[in-house]
């Protein structure tokens, strides 16, 4: 008489193991969706952190164009360190497009015997490296301060050769001790330059702006007017087919311009008004 009940009691105790095992087949999901227990814990189920999404990647911005990239400018340190060793050569007379005058000359010098010559090149290098580093090409008419020469006519040939966008000749004067300051010397028509007579006047304006803005340096209080003259007489200003001023720097007789002049400061200062009027010029000038 006892069986049936023990059976009774056999198929309950398995009907309670199959709703466990289903009620742990239906939780399944959610325990899918729950960070484990680590060992130890209290045994709270901690919800799972959903991931993050990808973080947008904005792209770089493109770096800015430099300044003068595609431009070729032209320089020309006037005369040359050796040019006092070979008279001969410097005073060949050649044909300037309007007359004939010398080949090249020693340029003149500062009391203490510190040389114009010294001082276009040291000019010219600062402004060269201030160029290329604007992204332009420079074509200098010498690359160093202890030969003789190019002839004038020679330096207005390679710029020319070159077809700079813009060129600039270095210099600096002699005047009366007493005189001070800077000007720029313009080209005037002549037949070769006709073409860029305009464009060369309005670099002349911008060249003067700049060194106004940017040096200590005046306007020359003996030469041209408000710092400006034209030239008609000069090789490189008659023979360029490109827009080209010839710059004055200051007054190497005179102590104050002397001492400016010689100044690597100074030269630096000039180098990079030149440097930003070029910028300026050829930012109004197609490319």
């Amino acid at each position: 008489m006892r069986r049936p009940r023990l059976r009774a009691l056999l198929i309950a105790a398995a009907v309670v193991v199959t709703a466990a095992v289903t009620g742990c087949a239906a939780s399944g999901r959610a325990a899918s969706d729950r960070t484990p227990v680590p060992s130890g814990s209290s045994g709270a189920v901690i919800p799972a952190v959903a991931a993050s999404p990808a973080a947008t990647v904005s792209p770089s911005p493109s770096p800015s164009p430099l300044p003068l990239a595609g431009r070729v400018v032209g320089i020309d340190p006037g005369h040359n360190g050796g040019n006092f060793s070979d008279p001969s050569f410097i005073n060949q007379q050649i044909w300037n497009g309007t007359g004939y005058e010398a080949c090249d000359t020693t340029g003149t010098q500062a009391a203490d015997g510190f040389t114009e010559a010294s001082f276009n090149f040291d000019v010219a290098t600062d402004l060269r490296a201030d160029l290329i580093a604007d992204g332009a090409t420079v074509v200098m008419t010498r690359q160093s301060n202890d030969g003789v020469g190019p002839c004038v006519t020679t330096r207005a040939q390679i710029i020319n050769d070159a077809h700079a966008n813009v060129a600039l000749d270095i210099h600096a004067d002699g005047g009366p001790v007493s005189g001070r300051g800077f000007t720029v010397l313009e080209p005037v028509a002549d037949g070769p330059n006709n073409a860029v007579i305009a464009a060369s006047d309005q670099f002349g304006a911008d060249v003067r702006a700049a060194i106004l803005q940017d040096t200590p340096m005046p306007e020359s209080d003996y030469y041209g007017t408000d710092g400006l003259i034209t030239r008609d007489d000069l090789a490189g200003l008659n023979l360029t087919t490109v827009p080209k001023v010839l710059v004055e720097c200051g007054n190497m007789p005179n102590p104050t311009d002397a001492a400016l002049l010689q100044s690597p400061a100074f030269q630096q200062e000039l180098a990079k008004a030149f440097t930003a009027a070029i910028i300026t010029f050829l930012a109004g000038q197609p490319g």
